[in-house]
C-alpha cells in the first residue's frame, strides 16, 4: 500500500517502505532505543544473515490518509521503559506527520529486550 494525496501542484504518493525506513531513522535518534527487534524468531534468524536489516522491527500500514505503525525495539539498560516509549511515540508521530503530511493514527511499541 501507499499513502496518496493531492494538492494544487499534483499528486503525491509515498510508499509504506519509504515511511518504514523514515520511522527506523527517527527511532534510532531517540534516547534509550538500542536496536530493532523482529517479532518472530524465524525473522530474527533470517535477519541475522541479511545485511539490509536496518528497519526489520518496523511495520507500517496505511489506509486512505491514515498511517498505522508498529515498532519492536530493545531499550538501554537502566532507563525508564515508559519514558523511552512515550518519547519514541511522540517523536515518530510528529516527524512522520511533518514528513508525509498525513495523520498517524496509531503507534504501537513493543519492547522485546533490554541491552547494556
Amino acid at each position: 500500500m501507499s499513502v496518496r494525496t493531492n494538492n494544487i501542484y499534483g499528486k503525491i504518493v509515498i510508499s509504506d517502505k519509504t515511511i518504514k525506513r523514515f520511522v527506523a531513522h527517527v527511532a534510532t535518534d531517540c534516547y534509550g532505543v538500542v536496536e530493532f527487534m523482529p517479532k518472530r524468531f524465524v525473522r530474527k534468524v533470517v535477519g541475522f544473515f541479511k545485511f539490509k536489516s536496518d528497519s526489520r522491527g518496523v511495520k507500517v500500514r496505511s489506509f486512505g490518509d491514515r498511517i498505522f505503525i508498529d515498532v519492536c525495539v530493545a531499550v538501554k539498560f537502566g532507563v525508564s521503559i515508559k519514558a523511552v516509549v512515550e518519547a519514541l511515540k511522540e517523536s515518530v508521530k510528529y516527524k512522520v506527520e511533518r514528513f508525509t503530511g498525513m495523520v498517524v493514527d496509531t503507534i504501537n511499541v513493543k519492547v522485546t529486550g533490554v541491552r547494556a
